[in-house]
């Protein structure tokens, strides 16, 4: 075969800036570059076992696809890479926004990553604008330490509005990354909605940084957080702010003596740290590992992965039915007319869900 540089079609195209652009302007060339990055399903789960972080980041990026043949894709993968999933510790961070969460996860990984000797994936859910769709996506600029190590993989996602941002796909995205050989996973939420729960349900441990200086703190957390949190931190501990942080930290430990006893058995600690100047990081993490210690040895460690694989199990079937019903054709033309109907006073919200659902029942 002719090599494509030779040919007519390379030696014809405009050159812009005086670079060719053969993909971008020839169909020729666009087949071939496509040829050559599409990877058998085989293929992809071999390149994740090896940890090829280019294949897990197409991977990934199928996984977050709504396109039919990426998800059907995707689950063979997914399938092929369970076996090899489930052997690291997953630890879900969140907190309210400007407590210092990417700045405090740079330096909690880098403290794993030289305490373990092992591999770390941060999976950095991004918040996405309502209005447009669009999201910055820029975890990676704010994780300077963590962005140069060869044994850190940082994949920001965009929420795009599901249950805010943490939901089936990145509990997928943990699997390929554990088959990948990444031994300690970090699940950042936005901080905001239902994120909390979602990501509770696919952790081991969750993390809640909180920071003083903010009037009653104790009026700044849900008490439904504060129940599921495993440990408690306030950030930007350093300076004229230490003596606001340690009484932050008094008023969420007097919180906690009035919740119930936790499953694990476990105590919620804590703790006070700087993240911008990396101040008690090392007593956060002797924390997470002391939690661990525990949890394994009363089994309540496989207990809850046991708990939450039933969880996503039936979160699934949830959303595949609730995709199967809008996107019936009947359904689609029936919606309006319904709403319409409903809206107008002519039927009750209950009558015209019972009308759909009859539809939908009929024509499965």
């Amino acid at each position: 075969m002719e090599h494509p540089e030779n040919s007519e079609e390379y030696k014809g195209l405009v050159v812009n800036s005086g670079v060719a652009q053969p993909d971008i302007i020839n169909p020729y060339f666009r087949k071939i570059r496509k040829k050559r990055v599409e990877l058998t399903v085989d293929e992809m789960v071999e390149g994740i076992l090896k940890g090829n972080v280019t294949i897990l980041s197409q991977a990934v990026t199928l996984v977050e696809s709504v396109l039919p043949e990426h998800q059907a894709k995707a689950q063979q993968v997914i399938a092929k890479c369970l076996p090899y999933a489930g052997k690291s510790i997953r630890i879900g961070i969140s907190g309210v926004p400007g407590a210092g969460k990417s700045t405090s996860i740079d330096e909690f990984g880098c403290h794993v990553l030289d305490r373990t000797k092992g591999k770390l994936a941060v999976l950095a859910i991004d918040p996405s604008s309502e209005r447009t769709k669009g999201s910055i996506l820029g975890d990676k600029t704010r994780m300077e330490k963590l962005s140069v190590r060869e044994e850190a993989f940082i994949r920001p996602s965009p929420s795009a509005g599901s249950l805010g941002g943490v939901a089936r796909k990145t509990r997928e995205t943990i699997i390929l990354c554990e088959a990948a050989g990444y031994d300690t996973i970090f699940v950042e939420t936005v901080g905001v909605g239902q994120s909390e729960t979602a990501c509770h349900s696919m952790v081991d441990f969750f993390l809640l940084i909180q920071v003083a200086g903010t009037g009653d703190e104790l009026q700044g957390i849900k008490r439904g957080i504060m129940e599921i949190a495993d440990g408690i931190v306030v950030n930007k501990c350093d300076g004229d702010n230490v003596d606001a942080c340690e009484m932050a930290a008094s008023h969420f430990r007097n919180a906690l003596h009035f919740f119930p006893k936790t499953e694990s058995g476990w105590m919620p600690q804590v703790l006070t740290y700087s993240g911008f100047y990396a101040i008690r990081i090392k007593e956060v993490w002797d924390m997470i590992y002391d939690y661990f210690d525990h949890v394994k040895a009363n089994g309540y460690f496989a207990y809850r992965r046991n708990e939450q694989s039933k969880y996503w199990m039936y979160e699934s079937i949830d959303e595949q039915l609730r995709n199967s019903f809008y996107n019936m054709p009947v359904i689609k033309q029936m919606l309006k007319q319904q709403e319409t109907q409903v809206l107008t006073g002519q039927k009750t919200s209950f009558i015209a869900a019972a009308d759909l659902l009859d539809a939908y029942f009929k024509n499965i």
